[in-house]
């Protein structure tokens, strides 16, 4: 396919950015898709996670409802007739973040958020939203409180991504005892194992550069002694996923070590699959 210079920009701004909604025009969104999709599947053919070969994106801001699918279905917490519950810190406008497609398997849940939503979700019987600015002083009592609300004793799944104090926040909800049959943590990918990293509790931090997060050993280090595994790290160095070790033998085809499951930073390889999402489709399911 022949492509314009003005094209080739475009591309390399997508690639860089990793917006491909910026990419107009089939021929064109179909090229990069093209060449995303050769670069993830050459990652994974070097990788030895299974689980990472599942990665897709549907709803989430890469591969991880693929990730977090396929998990699901190793622990059966897949079949509908169940009450499965989960909780997810940062959401922004809520069009792209790891929980909606367990809303759409007709999970319910929470969100903690600092942002107004793209849909109305006040009289909604599955999603309960909760707009705060999250600090060490109430993390626990938003967590806590989301369970009241939806009634349930603990959350089947835990995504938090803050860009800042994440891991701070993760070791006051484990220091309660609360244990989420998983866990999904935004890492910084620029900080390989066994390199320990987290940037210092600030109330008011934000995202602006590499002084973010926590490092993936940092999590291990955390939230291992607790019960859990690491599972897989998705394709663009962006999240990790642990399960609880209750579920340990349905994942003895996965590494062990947190050197093999670890993914540097591969920003922007990930195109969206389908439409951009509306907050009417998510109104659907609320």
């Amino acid at each position: 396919m022949q492509i314009t210079q003005n094209e080739i920009i475009t591309l390399a701004n997508a690639v860089a950015t990793g917006v491909s909604a910026n990419i107009y025009g089939y021929p064109l969104y179909n090229y990069l898709t093209q060449h995303q999709n050769h670069l993830r599947s050459a990652i994974c053919e070097k990788s030895s996670n299974p689980i990472l070969k599942n990665g897709c994106k549907y709803f989430s801001q890469n591969d991880e409802d693929g990730i977090l699918l396929e998990i699901l279905k190793r622990t059966d917490h897949i079949n509908s007739n169940h009450k499965f519950s989960f909780i997810e810190f940062g959401v922004e406008n809520g069009l792209e973040c790891n929980s909606l497609v367990l809303l759409m398997n007709k999970w319910k849940g929470v969100w903690v958020g600092n942002e107004d939503l793209a849909f109305d979700v006040n009289t909604s019987k599955n999603l309960f939203y909760q707009k705060e600015w999250v600090t060490l002083d109430n993390c626990v009592e938003l967590y806590e409180n989301g369970l009241n609300e939806i009634g349930s004793k603990d959350y089947n799944v835990l995504s938090m991504d803050l860009d800042g104090n994440d891991l701070h926040f993760l070791r006051s909800i484990l220091e309660k005892n609360h244990r989420p049959k998983i866990i999904i943590a935004e890492y910084n990918a620029k900080f390989p194992p066994p390199i320990n990293f987290s940037v210092n509790y600030d109330p008011n931090h934000s995202f602006n550069d590499d002084y973010m997060g926590a490092s993936l050993q940092s999590y291990c280090d955390l939230i291992l002694p607790h019960g859990y595994f690491l599972a897989c790290c998705n394709i663009t160095g962006s999240n990790s996923f642990f399960v609880s070790n209750e579920y340990l033998n349905a994942f003895s085809d996965v590494p062990k070590s947190i050197d093999e499951l670890f993914m540097p930073a591969n920003y922007g390889i990930v195109t969206r699959v389908g439409h951009p999402t509306s907050g009417k489709t998510i109104s659907q399911f609320l």
